[in-house]
């Protein structure tokens, strides 16, 4: 992408001595299927195919749905070989989402509901903090029960406990007015968030719990508290 800091134009590297370079690496995708790699794959076959069989490996990159269950699995292991025997390189794929999708839920609790042009919600975790991946990819978290804004009749935006303005999960609608002390989930959390949380404002990081859906047995595997914030700098 024109100004992007990451990659290097093809432009870039006309003339240059590649000595020591042994393999290409691109990441295009976020979240796709079959198709959108083999776009891919051509464009990169038309722009870099010169240097390709200089290469001994070559990096797909991220952002293939490869476990859902509509993804097309043989239809990349033919591209994947056919990539790999033409140029007579090692083909990676860096694992990404896929080994997370749908897994992993944010409990939290609503602190305090209060009106300012809209009905708002403080909930006991932080989007600044727990989740920040929602404001800086950005995209919106699913809430158990939630939908769009004015889907059902109660429409409520979504903010965290710290003072940063912008720590807001969004705009969500329930069926039901929301309570204080009502918990909320929000779903498909486990990749990004806990290698990402942050101790803003001495925020606790979320608990790391386990649950068996065989068993329904819930294992707390971790708990923060504020000594973890304060020796974290110290």
């Amino acid at each position: 992408a024109p100004g992007s800091r990451l990659g290097i134009p093809v432009a870039r590297l006309d003339g240059v001595d590649l000595e020591g370079i042994s393999g290409l690496h691109f990441h295009t995708l976020c979240e796709q299927d079959v198709a959108p790699l083999e776009r891919t794959l051509h464009a990169v076959e038309s722009r870099f195919g010169h240097l390709l069989p200089l290469m001994q490996w070559v990096n797909f990159g991220g952002g293939h749905h490869i476990t859902r269950p509509d993804y097309q699995v043989e239809r990349l292991i033919a591209l994947i070989k056919a990539f790999s025997e033409r140029y007579e390189v090692e083909v990676y794929l860096e694992p990404g989402e896929a080994v997370a999708i749908g897994t992993g839920i944010l409990c939290c609790e609503v602190l305090d509901l209060t009106w300012n042009q809209i009905d708002q919600a403080i909930l006991d975790t932080s989007a600044t903090c727990h989740m920040p991946d929602t404001l800086e990819m950005p995209y919106r978290a699913d809430v158990s029960g939630g939908g769009t804004p004015g889907q059902y009749a109660h429409t409520y935006r979504l903010g965290g406990l710290t003072c940063l303005a912008g720590d807001v999960m969004g705009d969500y609608s329930f069926e039901q007015p929301l309570r204080v002390g009502q918990r909320l989930v929000f779903e498909d959390m486990a990749h990004y968030t806990m290698v990402k949380t942050t101790t803003f404002n001495g925020t606790p990081l979320p608990a790391i719990a386990l649950w068996n859906s065989e068993t329904d047995a819930l294992r707390v595997v971790r708990q923060f508290h504020y000594e973890d914030f304060k020796h974290r700098l110290s």
